[in-house]
């Protein structure tokens, strides 16, 4: 267990990963920055207002993706060293000056959509004869065309890039740099408290005395900074509406789910089908955590402590690769040389520090490889954490290869498909390879309490929230602290009933996650997770064919829409089914928990 904070100087390199592949020190990326400043310029003089066919339109779009392909290892750079210690006053200042920069370079390539949607839809398909590498970009551009502004307009919006990101990053500082948490005490013995010790043990922790006072001391500090977390989230929906209602979109959820690709109804039944059918399954799993922990009450503090803590072994970082290459070899030669890159060139970052942001992700620079990072405390469980992130690293790294810039980004409702794929694939590994009844507990509980839990129940409920906070901005009205409060609180009670006690502090959960800065982004773990569920039993009952197949999913990045993807891999997404066999999926699995449970018992 972590006694202290570390700050980031004293991390081990070891631990750290390794920025100089995307850019080799400041003064290279100050350098390069500047090219780029000038290139953007040049690009500007060559082509605003000199793209009247279709030959022109295919010109543009090629030198434009060089462009931009061009910026993406200084972009990848400045983030990554901000997300590793947001305390970091160098990595403040340059974040702060490129998104000056980015917003200048915007501005100044603006035009580009603008000139290409003021020409008729005739020449922009002879551009797709002209160019088929670009045939799904040039079909998403004419379909942007009934919300595209008169150029004056774009160019302004381009402009004020870095104003409508503002609230993001003040999120962030609040929460990562302001929000210092004290020590809290339990029986006299003090216990440090961070953002990533809460979420990393605290939250995870099995002594119940510590676990509800590291909740209590850790909803205390939040509550401190509630009203001033509303409002950055308020002025950043309103910032949306105001973008949606200009592009002549009716809801901003509808402006949010353009860009996925995806329908309302597709949005609307992952959210309703998943609140009402999973919600009887999660709620046995509460009241099994509760008989097997003997809490007199299970409470929304308690929710995510393991069935077994005392059977989880500790894993170090180098046992977690192995595996890795173990689960996760059925993906083919390729993958596995992804994963022993990963941890041997020093892609992914453990480190535990002061000021590192919370949770995991993994980032993939086109024409780089993948950052992961994580804040490793050797729980098993962070295996399959580790095991999802890998999981995106791969996605984008056959995206890559296969696909130009402008190509390989799949669509939001899709990204989460290869990296919950993963964990579905550890745990199958891990339960072909025993046959004891309380490692198959764990396994399964692992995967019930982390892959599902997280993607099903926490990012769902998130995102049902998210749901209510836009209809009342659709509505024209705005959020404070205290509305947000019983937003939260209404979806977590009507998800959990009477069987878990929503306690005090729990409705202050919507200030923990980034992801609602990044539009509709919540729901669509489940959306992923429905898809890799279904495929992953492909591949556990057909072996190489479905293999290959996902492979070409992969490959295809964002050439295809969700649906034609989830299609690609032998998933109808514009069902109910796969959904609904998920939840009866994530039934059974419970079931066993229960049966399991039982013969543990009868064998002591």
């Amino acid at each position: 267990m972590i006694d202290h904070v570390l700050k980031r100087k004293d991390i081990p390199v070891a631990e750290t990963w390794d920025l100089t592949d995307l850019v080799l020190n400041e003064e290279a990326y100050n350098e390069g920055i500047q090219q780029i400043i000038e290139d953007a310029k040049t690009f500007n003089d060559k082509y605003q207002g000199h793209i009247t066919d279709a030959q022109q339109i295919v010109n543009v779009i090629t030198d434009y993706e060089a462009l931009i392909t061009s910026i993406i290892p200084y972009d990848a750079f400045m983030s990554l060293d901000l997300e590793t210690d947001q305390t970091n006053d160098a990595a403040q200042i340059r974040a702060s000056k490129f998104g000056t920069v980015s917003s200048q370079i915007a501005s100044l390539v603006s035009f580009v959509h603008s000139e290409i949607l003021q020409l008729p839809v005739e020449s922009l398909e002879e551009a797709i004869k002209l160019a088929p590498t670009y045939t799904h970009y040039i079909k998403r551009l004419i379909t942007k065309k009934a919300h595209q502004l008169h150029p004056e307009v774009e160019k302004t919006l381009a402009a004020l890039g870095s104003t409508f990101d503002a609230p993001y990053g003040l999120y962030n500082t609040t929460k990562l740099v302001d929000m210092k948490f004290e020590n809290f005490t339990v029986d006299d013995k003090s216990y440090p408290l961070s953002y990533n010790l809460f979420e990393g043990d605290w939250e995870l922790e099995s002594d119940t005395a510590i676990r509800r006072e590291a909740f209590k001391a850790f909803s205390k500090k939040l509550a401190d900074y509630q009203h001033t977390t509303a409002k950055t989230y308020n002025t950043h929906v309103q910032t949306e509406k105001t973008i949606a209602t200009l592009r002549g979109y009716e809801s901003v959820i509808d402006y949010l789910l353009f860009d996925q690709e995806v329908d309302r109804d597709l949005y609307n039944r992952q959210i309703d089908i998943i609140m009402k059918e999973l919600a009887p399954h999660m709620r046995r799993y509460a009241k099994l955590l509760q008989r097997e922990h003997g809490l007199d009450k299970i409470t929304f503090a308690d929710l995510k402590i393991s069935l077994d803590p005392d059977y989880e072994p500790s894993v170090t970082i180098e046992e977690s690769r192995n595996y890795m290459k173990k689960a996760l070899g059925v993906m083919g030669e390729d993958y596995l040389e992804m994963i022993d890159s990963a941890f041997d060139d020093r892609w992914i970052d453990f480190a535990n520090n002061e000021g590192k942001s919370t949770g995991a992700f993994c980032s993939s620079p086109y024409g780089s490889h993948s950052y992961i990072l994580i804040s490793w405390t050797q729980r098993m469980n962070e295996v399959f954490v580790l095991a999802h992130e890998l999981g995106h690293a791969g996605h984008f790294r056959n995206a890559h290869k296969y696909q130009s810039y402008f190509n390989s980004e799949a669509s939001t409702y899709f990204v989460e498909s290869p990296s919950t794929m993963n964990e579905m694939l550890m745990a199958n590994y891990l339960l072909e390879h025993s046959d004891d009844p309380r490692f198959k507990r764990w396994v399964i509980s692992t995967i019930v309490a982390r892959t599902y839990y997280h993607n099903f129940v926490t990012h769902l409920l998130e995102a049902a929230y998210q749901r209510k906070v836009y209809e009342l901005i659709d509505a024209g009205e705005s959020v404070n602290a205290t509305i947000l409060n019983h937003l939260k609180r209404s979806v977590l009670e009507e998800f959990w009933g009477e069987d878990v006690e929503i306690n005090e502090g729990a409705e202050l959960t919507w200030m923990r996650q980034p992801h609602y800065y990044m539009g509709l982004y919540p729901y669509t773990y489940s959306a992923g997770l429905t898809i890799s569920t279904q495929v992953s039993q492909r591949i556990l009952h057909e072996g190489q064919t479905a293999v290959d197949d996902w492979l070409k999913v992969l490959q295809a990045g964002g050439t295809k829409t969700p649906v034609e993807l989830a299609q690609m891999a032998g998933v109808d997404i514009s069902t109910d089914k796969p959904l609904q066999d998920t939840i009866a999926f994530i039934g059974t699995l419970i079931d066993q928990l229960e049966e399991l449970t039982e013969e543990i018992y009868q064998a002591k």
